[in-house]
């Protein structure tokens, strides 16, 4: 019950604990505390809501940061990390495999926001050895659900 409870709340976190019972048999008080506890041990973090920006006033620009970094003895990629996520600019810090250490996901007003954030506060921390930003132009899918308008029925209508 653990598992799908997670896999329907990552689709949908505003599913009502009833509905999950019920889809699940199972009885409420169940599920409850089920969520309760997967709250407490931090496997569920916090809920969600995807929002497209581009239907709204909101200025937004997204980047994506390669960041090439010296890894500190004893804690690795750790701290270096967590001293990044702690700006709030930053909405991910991923550690990568490949040609770079860590994927930082960057959110300004503007291009320049985001370049100044880089130039001024990411750069210059001791442990980092390079930068390579890349702004996202348009976003097309994210955390399963399409951006755009909204799908058109394809079927094709019966007359009786």
């Amino acid at each position: 019950m653990h598992q799908k409870i997670l896999e329907i709340l990552e689709k949908d976190s505003r599913i009502s604990v009833e509905q999950l019972a019920v889809m699940l048999g199972a009885s409420e008080e169940e599920v409850a505390a089920e969520i309760k506890k997967m709250e407490a041990n931090r496997t569920i973090l916090g809920y969600h809501t995807m929002i497209d920006w581009e239907k709204t006033k909101r200025e937004l620009v997204t980047a994506l940061i390669e960041v090439k970094v010296t890894p500190q003895r004893g804690i690795g990629f750790d701290k270096i990390a967590e001293r990044i996520y702690q700006f709030p600019e930053v909405t991910a810090v991923y550690l990568m495999s490949g040609g770079f250490d860590l994927t930082v996901v960057v959110e300004g007003k503007s291009m320049k926001d985001v370049a100044l954030f880089v130039s001024q506060r990411l750069a210059p921390m001791e442990s980092v050895l390079s930068c390579a930003t890349h702004f996202v132009l348009k976003k097309y899918k994210e955390h399963g659900f399409v951006y755009g308008p909204e799908e058109k029925d394809q079927r094709a209508a019966i007359w009786l």
